[in-house]
């Protein structure tokens, strides 16, 4: 058995291979549109927060499940190009997750997933010392069985978990109780805790899981977060965008640094905001991925958008 050496993160979860079209519009039903070129690249929900975060100076691991084909060697090749310890359980003949992202003018993304079942991560596939050996765990809620053994993991060892879910996955409500930072999709509140008004389903949904901080992410409308004692929106950043591919995801890494410097809220939520409109700059899921100092730059120097949610408007 290797050594397991001690980490800033450890995040456990989804890769994907995405092959990304940019087209001049989104078809519509029955039409056909021409498209001039794609672009292969690496991507995925955990995957790409954990490389954000070790190209900012953080230590970083990923676990994660792939096949033996061409797509696992790029993902390889990318956690070895940027310094990433990763523990990747192969499945012989299996095909890595694959992603068809079609990008739009405005740079608006649609994506279409392909996830053979063979990928599915298992509880039984994963080591505790990988968890263990971390100051804080990153996870999503896919693989929901082995997501919600590394979360327990996690909080018996005293370590902080961070958590993007997008979908009420069965046994969602298990993992959820063991996370402490829980930073949802517009939509995933609300479904959750069967309550339209988005600030409500946030209060409960902190309440009743006992996590330190409930946040949705809002796309051009920012992200907004409660804490159990205050409610804070922060406004997106008006930046040229060439493509929203893991815009997400680039904010949720800003998110853990922020945490790892021990900001306050409102600081960790800006340098997200911040970092996720960078990447919005480029194309790719990790296109955009730049360095601390060109994130703090456009903090000081880059618009707003008027945010359509003033804290009244979420009822």
């Amino acid at each position: 058995m290797t050594e397991c050496p001690q980490v800033d993160l450890v995040g456990v979860g989804l890769n994907a291979t995405d092959t990304l079209i940019p087209l001049p519009a989104y078809p519509e039903r029955g039409s056909k549109l021409e498209y001039f070129a794609s672009s292969v690249m690496p991507g995925g929900q955990v995957a790409t927060t954990v490389v954000a975060c070790q190209q900012w100076g953080l230590r970083t691991r990923y676990v994660g499940k792939l096949g033996d084909d061409d797509a696992a060697r790029l993902h390889q090749e990318a956690f070895r190009r940027v310094g990433t310890e990763a523990h990747l359980i192969k499945v012989a003949g299996g095909v890595s997750p694959q992603s068809l992202i079609l990008v739009d003018a405005g740079g608006e993304r649609t994506v279409l997933c392909r996830r053979d079942e063979q990928m599915t991560l298992k509880p039984e596939e994963l080591r505790r010392e990988w968890v263990t050996n971390a100051r804080l765990l990153h996870l999503d809620g896919h693989d929901t069985a082995a997501a919600t053994l590394a979360a327990s993991w996690a909080r018996a060892a005293g370590i902080p978990v961070v958590a993007d879910l997008d979908d009420t996955y069965a046994g969602i409500e298990e993992l959820v109780a063991n996370v402490d930072y829980l930073i949802v999709s517009k939509d995933f509140s609300c479904r959750l805790m069967d309550d339209n008004n988005l600030e409500n389903a946030l209060r409960r949904m902190l309440s009743r899981y006992g996590c330190k901080l409930s946040a949705a992410t809002l796309g051009e409308d920012g992200v907004l977060a409660w804490d159990g004692k205050q409610l804070v929106h922060c406004a997106a950043y008006r930046v040229p965008v060439v493509d929203t591919t893991g815009a997400g995801d680039i904010f949720r890494a800003g998110f853990i640094y922020g945490l790892m410097q021990e900001w306050g809220l409102e600081r960790q939520l800006d340098f997200s905001c911040a970092a996720a409109a960078m990447n919005c700059m480029a194309q790719g899921a990790r296109g955009g991925i730049r360095t601390v100092d060109a994130i703090e730059n456009l903090r000081s120097t880059v618009a707003r958008y008027e945010s359509a949610y003033g804290l009244s408007a979420f009822d």
